[in-house]
């Protein structure tokens, strides 16, 4: 496994990814009832956008770094981007929240936390950037194997995320099988799973492979920064969500506009659609 998410940090993928997540906390937590999530693919957690690895691609500079100076972002976008400002308290961007410390920012007291980094450096940084918090544990396993490992949780309600490096050809089937699995083991669970998109054409089997997952509904909202089947770069990225809460179409239908306004870079739009319907 070569796969270092360092090197993508603050991408417009991430701030589509982490955005939305920001929104399933902020939903899921109206109720008191506690919550687990769980993160299949973690990285690290936290990230410098001026060490070597984010500086050398500056993939940042066409993502979080254009939310950072955006004038009047909705209010949609005032959590994420809360604790984005709080990890850089001097004003200048250069910390950026990878899923699992912006989960841990958005969990309450009585909510669990379970991450998961097979690579072993990444694995060692996440557990000790983890270490302080009781409520979080760290696994450093296969991460295709979270949701037969650690599905159902003692909790009622649980988030899983499953954001696999996409090293092998045959990760999207494996994601497809992922919420399969994990609504098997819990059916209510909420499954997020996020999905570059290079060849447009090439994603018509994974669509088709979404509505076999067996979820009770299934909700996909796409972003792109470039027209979606102009050659092999990453043209956008998709989230798949299993057992969506009520409301969350409702904001993207209002949040995407904004992001593909602001992150397009030859040309932003974005879509949202039912593979399951509700």
């Amino acid at each position: 496994m070569n796969y270092r998410h360092a090197f993508h940090a603050g991408n417009h993928a991430d701030v589509f990814k982490h955005l939305v997540l920001s929104r399933l906390f902020a939903l899921m937590t109206r109720k008191e009832q506690p919550l687990a999530y769980l993160d299949t693919h973690a990285g690290v957690g936290l990230y410098d956008l001026q060490g070597d690895q984010a500086s050398r691609t500056g993939e940042y500079l066409e993502g979080i770094a254009r939310l950072w100076q955006a004038e009047a972002p909705p209010e949609l976008a005032a959590d994420y981007l809360r604790i984005v400002r709080k990890l850089n308290p001097e004003g200048e961007l250069r910390y950026y929240p990878g899923s699992p410390e912006l989960a841990r920012r958005l969990a309450r007291q009585q909510d669990s936390l379970q991450f998961n980094e097979k690579h072993p450096d990444d694995g060692l940084a996440l557990k000790d950037n983890m270490k302080r918090d009781p409520r979080v544990a760290v696994h450093r396993g296969e991460g295709w194997h979270v949701p037969r490992a650690l599905l159902p949780t003692p909790q009622k309600r649980a988030i899983v995320l499953i954001d696999p490096p996409f090293e092998q050809p045959d990760e999207l089937k494996r994601c497809a099988l992922a919420i399969k699995e994990a609504v098997a083991r819990m059916r209510q669970t909420v499954v997020v799973v996020w999905y570059p998109i290079k060849d447009e054409r090439g994603m018509r089997r994974f669509y088709q492979e979404l509505t076999s997952t067996g979820a009770p509904k299934l909700l996909k909202a796409e972003l792109f920064v470039h027209p979606a089947d102009t050659d092999t770069r990453l043209n956008g990225s998709g989230l798949a969500i299993a057992n969506p809460p009520w409301g969350l179409e409702e904001e993207l239908n209002t949040l995407l506009p904004w992001l593909a306004q602001l992150l397009g870079q030859s040309g932003g739009s974005w879509r949202v659609d039912w593979p399951i319907p509700e």
